[in-house]
């Protein structure tokens, strides 16, 4: 355990060792349940995350499942002392009702582990990566569901709200995050919004960039390397002690989910690295977006003089 862990890294690193020590038996979740005498839904709920264990439920579920090194035990049992004791951080702004009203478990989900995040990775292949968004942007995107969907005037305006936050949180960290923006070219091509929206996008991208906010890399048209066929992705390193053990979120429009298989997690990284070494560096990127700001402007009406 490292000092000044939180207690949403300290609950997943301790459901993940009993997840991980279970299926090595393996043993199912029911039969956890019958052998703790504890209900199936208890074992489900403990290693989703949505509760804590306590010390002496921890301490028999540990020899249960065969983990008696005394090192882990001790570890495992610290982890589970800052899991049930430590508050939630104050800038926990995702519990706010109308986040919480407007969007998945899931995504709220990723947006805690995001907060505690070191490394983040994002994949894009249709649009700007959410926090990137400026709010003319992601209300132009956002708004396309409203009518198709039945999305609310209010949701959407939440769902905005979101990627704004989302920025300011990673603006005002005292311990910057290592963000990588990689992008394929349909994302600077595609004027989301109006010709004049997407300009303003554009730019915003540029000056983040300039600020130092994320590196970026475009993968032009012209690659000769397949992209990644799942689409969109993000992944998050939120432990130091296990940094292979990534948190990933994607979403297709109709469904989402966040996912912390090792497995899928490492492939989806291994992947992204490969598109990152394909990709153009972030000087020529910004050349090229800086272009497409300069032939957008030639053509739009309301930036003629």
């Amino acid at each position: 355990m490292a000092d000044g862990d939180s207690p949403t890294i300290a609950r997943r690193r301790v459901r993940i060792a009993i997840r991980e020590a279970r299926e090595a038996i393996p043993l199912t979740q029911a039969q956890v349940a019958e052998e703790m005498e504890w209900s199936l839904s208890k074992v489900i709920r403990i290693e989703n995350g949505d509760v804590s264990l306590s010390i002496n439920d921890l301490r028999g579920l540990l020899n249960l499942l065969g983990i008696r090194d005394k090192a882990t035990v001790d570890s495992l049992l610290a982890d589970a002392r800052i899991a049930r004791t430590r508050k939630r951080p104050a800038y926990a702004w995702w519990q706010e009702p109308r986040f919480r009203e407007s969007t998945s478990d899931e995504f709220l989900k990723f947006l805690e582990y995001e907060a505690e995040a070191t490394e983040l990775r994002s994949f894009n292949v249709y649009y700007v990566h959410g926090p990137l968004q400026t709010p003319e942007y992601a209300a132009a995107l956002t708004g396309a569901w409203q009518k198709n969907d039945g999305f609310s005037e209010a949701k959407v305006n939440a769902l905005v709200e979101i990627r704004s936050k989302r920025l300011e949180a990673m603006l005002q960290r005292s311990d910057p995050l290592k963000y990588y923006f990689l992008a394929d070219q349909s994302v600077f091509m595609r004027p989301i919004g109006g010709v004049d929206i997407f300009i303003r996008q554009l730019q915003e991208l540029v000056a983040l960039a300039d600020r130092g906010l994320f590196e970026m890399r475009m993968l032009p048209f012209d690659v000769p390397q397949t992209i990644a066929n799942n689409g969109s992705f993000e992944l998050l390193t939120v432990d130091p002690l296990h940094p292979d053990r990534e948190v990933m979120y994607r979403e297709n429009g109709m469904v989402d989910d966040t996912v912390e298989n090792r497995a899928e997690t490492g492939r989806h990284r291994k992947r992204f690295d490969q598109l990152w070494q394909a990709a153009i560096d972030e000087s020529d990127t910004i050349a090229f977006v800086k272009k497409r700001i300069k032939d957008l402007g030639a053509i739009s009406p309301g930036r003629r003089s």
